[in-house]
């Protein structure tokens, strides 16, 4: 059983890179399951929100059409 601690974290591109907004997703879990793993990588041993392959595409397309 892989654990959330044991997973390859991906900072988003849309994360500052100054220390706020920093959200990380694990794409290998995601390619595995369809579940994507998401958290604040500010606080990596905190909980992740499980979310759905398309729930993850809608946050993206999201945070893309807010930062146009």
């Amino acid at each position: 059983m892989t654990t959330i601690d044991s997973l390859n974290w991906i900072k988003s591109s849309y994360s500052d890179g100054e220390g706020g907004e920093c959200v990380e997703w694990a794409p290998s879990y995601a390619s595995t399951t369809g579940v994507v793993p998401v958290r604040d990588s500010k606080w990596a041993d905190g909980p992740a929100l499980m979310v759905s392959a398309g729930a993850f595409a809608g946050l993206v397309t999201m945070a893309r059409d807010a930062s146009l």
